[in-house]
């Protein structure tokens, strides 16, 4: 629900910060005073349209900043939104905010963060109906229908129902088309494949056999070079000249020399070992050398060999793949879809067969779910028909209208006709309605605005206010054109209604401002040659004076009035 609400420089607003409470929160004043603008100010938060002229005159800027506490029903669709925007901060908590300039720009922002003003009409969805002239009343989007009315009937076992078989046919049509595409091509395709498989498989690729192809290029390509350093490192080892000793010569005299110094002197016996040890490595690494050097090949023809093989290789995987792991899973890949178009005939005949059953299954399920919300209709018009006629609406009619449209590739009702479906159902439905007697049944969309419109929307909400998980209704002028004794039942079904969710109303009657659990005052007055608006939370006396001064001018008697209004609703 809407906790509070801050407004600076929003036409004659200059500054106003609200608190607003769960249940009926009324605003009442004088025509002017800014009532109208505050709802204004909430439908701008709401990602309404901003213009240049809501700025006040003299700021540079407006700006309007909202808290919601998010109620159960609305918590998951908005998180769901947040997490999706990276906006999500506290999951029960939001703030929305809008900065409108005097160049005509517009800022939004969510939690604190910049976004689209999309995103705040998609919010707005979740969060508030502003019932009225107003783009935001979810009853006049069409596309809203039909979840309220199988809120209202209960029909979530059989859409689960539908919407699972829905699921299972468009996943067997989707296979279905991707193998119809296939098949139409199927000749040059298998062709590609077994060409693609047979060239990898001719190529016997080994994992890590490229690594080693080119050790041994590297060891055939300088084998000259390799065989002279071999050499070299031998002589100087274990050959020697007649100018330089061979190096295990020379290790051999340390080795005699330490044996005599360990003969006098034991403690060197240690280093007597130590020289023997490297005496021994040095003529082991003597000996590796040599079979390094017997192992060196001088064979052109091998070297050709190896580039011919690395060149495949380079070749193989700038077609299939980065490495020959990638390039053999390629070649199974191709395989299976080989194998998938080879038998691709017996997989169509098979989904075929399960799409008719499917279509039955469908259309078993979606007469289920159309049944249950046909009923659900009928007695949702004769409760809303009562409500309009205790509203001062005789007469009014309501309903809720069902359209299908006929396909051949649809389901095959009982009735013998092939419907279109989605995944909502097998039809289509609109709220309808009649304001007048005589008058036929018109969309929502397209009945009169103002006070009869809010009468006709707060009747519809009263008998779906269970199903209707908006959290915060906003009735602006719902009074129009109805007196006292209406007002007074308006009054309560607004309290009832406001069981069910957070309800702000705009009115003039003081028999049904009386209903409001929190009364706000709005007034405006004149500072420094300036307009202001300055709104006030009334208890007590100075409650049942603004009760009066609805009435007319304040007297006893109004005020006794006031009294005698407050005291009947307080019985209720």
């Amino acid at each position: 629900m809407l906790v509070e609400l801050r407004i600076e420089n929003f036409a004659i607003i200059d500054h106003l910060e609200l608190a607003f409470h769960a249940g009926l929160n009324i605003f009442t004043g004088e025509t002017g005073a800014g009532k109208s603008i505050i709802i204004d100010a909430v439908e701008a938060i709401l990602g309404s349209r901003s213009e240049a002229s809501m700025v006040r005159a003299g700021a540079e800027r407006a700006h309007i900043e909202a808290v919601f506490q998010l109620s159960a029903g609305a918590e998951q669709p908005v998180r769901d939104i947040l997490q999706r925007e990276d906006l999500l901060d506290d999951p029960t908590t939001l703030t929305v905010g809008r900065e409108i300039r005097s160049n005509g720009r517009s800022v939004a922002r969510v939690n604190g963060r910049i976004v689209n003003v999309g995103v705040l009409n998609e919010l707005g969805e979740y969060l508030v109906d502003v019932h009225g002239q107003s783009e935001h009343l979810s009853l006049l989007r069409v596309s809203r229908h039909l979840g309220l009315l199988d809120l209202y009937a209960n029909v979530e076992t059989e859409r689960s129902a539908y919407q699972r078989a829905y699921r299972a046919l468009l996943d067997v049509r989707h296979e279905l088309a991707e193998l119809r595409k296939a098949e139409g091509d199927a000749a040059r395709q298998q062709d590609v494949l077994q060409y693609q498989i047979r060239e990898i498989e001719a190529a016997h690729l080994k994992p890590g056999e490229e690594e080693e192809l080119r050790d041994e290029r590297n060891r055939l390509a300088n084998a000259e070079g390799l065989s002279a350093l071999a050499q070299e490192a031998i002589l100087l080892l274990d050959e020697g000249t007649p100018e330089s000793p061979a190096a295990t010569d020379l290790f051999g005299q340390v080795v005699s020399a330490l044996g005599s110094l360990a003969r006098l002197d034991p403690q060197q016996e240690a280093r007597l070992e130590q020289a023997t040890l490297l005496l021994d490595n040095l003529s082991d690494l003597a000996a590796n050398l040599r079979d390094y050097l017997e192992g060196i090949e001088f064979n052109p023809r091998r070297l050709d060999q190896v580039e011919e093989r690395l060149n495949l290789f380079h070749t193989l995987k700038r077609k299939y793949g980065e490495d020959a792991a990638a390039v053999l899973a390629f070649a199974e890949k191709a395989r299976l879809q080989l194998d998938a178009i080879t038998h691709s005939g017996e997989r169509i005949a098979e989904l075929e067969a399960d799409e008719g059953l499917l279509l039955k299954e469908l259309a078993k399920a979606g007469q289920a779910l159309s049944q249950k919300r046909h009923a659900a209709g009928d007695v949702l018009a004769k409760a809303v028909e009562v409500e309009l006629d205790s509203l001062n609406m005789n007469g009014a009619r309501f309903a809720v209208d069902f359209q299908t449209r006929i396909d051949e590739h649809g389901v095959l009702l009982e009735d013998g006709r092939r419907v279109a479906f989605d995944v909502h159902g097998l039809e289509r439905v609109e709220f309808l309605v009649a304001p007048n007697p005589g008058e036929g049944l018109k969309p929502l969309v397209k009945i009169a605005s103002g006070g009869e419109t809010s009468r006709l929307m707060l009747a519809i909400k009263d008998v779906l206010a269970r199903a209707d998980q908006v959290p915060t209704l906003i009735f602006d002028e719902i009074d129009q054109g109805i007196g006292g004794r209406v007002g007074g039942v308006v009054g309560r079904k607004l309290w009832e209604l406001a069981r069910q969710h957070q309800v702000l109303c705009v009115t003039h009657l003081p028999q049904l401002a009386a209903y409001g659990e929190n009364h706000l005052h709005v007034r405006k007055e004149v500072q420094d040659g300036r307009t202001l608006t300055r709104v006030e939370a009334l208890q007590g006396e100075t409650r049942i004076t603004e009760l009066a001064q609805m009435m007319g001018e304040v007297s006893q008697g109004t005020l006794q009035s006031a009294r005698e209004i407050l005291g009947a609703v307080q019985t209720r």
